[in-house]
């Protein structure tokens, strides 16, 4: 068994670990460590009550290393969030008190109860891994995810994400009601204890860095780069949306498309990864005309339109691989 072939076996035994919290979720939490192997970051939008924070603690109780949390208010500020240094006045001297942002794990719950100053502090941390204090800079710790979670806009107390920190998460993903199975099977796995309880970590910090390294050596054909750019020029002319796929958002859709196939135990990427990855990658990135969103059309809409056009056949690549 190669290096490959061990990475994606622990990987899919985190799926399940995951999912004995997460009933009926495979998809998502995949989803979620598509992104993680990505080095991006994840908005998790949906109502309340879903699960939302609860995936990203459990996501947390299986990788070791820190985990922080920050609870998104009207009234949170920056420094909530970056940390603060305090003057010692018997030394003379400042200490730098670090914020939650500086873990492994970060989740920002409700991310979108703040207002945009405070959620602009996520800015530099999110693009930049770092953040800056007083004039110095700290370095974040390695690997890095952000976990956002937030409530539809229609929700009282709730503000719109700024589009430059919309484009910085790499995937949007909504969990959805469970079936009636799901949810008489969630009620009975914690009527005694929580099953997040019994989580214990199955991905270190350190082979989490090994698995984003080796994602971006996963083979993308030329076939399969005509296809990305074909979709976000199609995007940028689409007469539903005010603003297509941006080449960051192409870029973003590459890489979580490499972590799709290294999940897959390969290490070239095929039109199916590009289709997985699509909805989640790209929905977010794109804003749809304002009359059409009267009509009730989406992003995901949008996305789906797009990938039918485009011919998904594979191609043999030069390396003589099928890609």
């Amino acid at each position: 068994m190669n290096q490959n072939e061990i990475s994606s076996e622990l990987l899919n035994r985190m799926i399940s670990r995951v999912s004995t919290v997460m009933v009926g979720k495979e998809a998502e939490i995949r989803l979620v460590l598509i992104s993680m192997l990505s080095r991006g970051h994840i908005l998790l939008e949906d109502v309340p009550g879903v699960g939302k924070t609860l995936l990203v603690r459990a996501i947390a109780a299986c990788m070791g290393g820190s985990f922080g949390r920050i609870q998104f208010t009207y009234d949170l500020m920056p420094s909530d969030i970056t940390g603060i240094s305090i003057y010692h006045s018997h030394s003379g001297l400042f200490e730098f008190k670090a914020g939650p942002i500086l873990s492994n794990v970060v989740l920002a719950d409700e991310i979108n109860r703040a207002s945009p100053r405070t959620q602009s502090a996520l800015l530099e941390a999110m693009e930049e891994k770092k953040v800056t204090v007083d004039g110095t800079t700290y370095p974040l710790p390695r690997p890095f995810t952000l976990l956002a979670t937030q409530n539809p806009l229609q929700f009282e107390g709730t503000y719109r994400l700024p589009e430059a920190q919309l484009d910085r998460f790499l995937m949007r993903i909504s969990l959805g009601y469970p079936t009636p199975e799901q949810e008489m099977e969630m009620l009975s796995r914690m009527q005694m204890t929580h099953p997040l309880e019994r989580v214990r970590p199955v991905i270190m910090v350190e082979e989490m860095e090994v698995m984003q390294r080796e994602v971006q050596s996963v083979f993308v054909d030329d076939s399969i780069k005509q296809l990305l750019v074909t979709v976000a020029a199609e995007s940028r002319h689409h007469p539903k949306l005010h603003l297509g796929i941006s080449p960051r958002g192409t870029l973003a859709w590459m890489v979580a498309s490499q972590a799709a196939a290294y999940m897959n135990g390969r290490m070239y990427v095929t039109p199916d990864d590009i289709k997985e990855t699509a909805i989640a990658v790209l929905s977010h990135r794109m804003v749809v005309q304002s009359h059409n969103r009267l009509e009730d059309v989406t992003g995901e809409e949008v996305v789906l339109e797009l990938i039918s056009r485009i011919s998904m056949s594979p191609q043999r690549s030069r390396s003589g691989r099928r890609s």
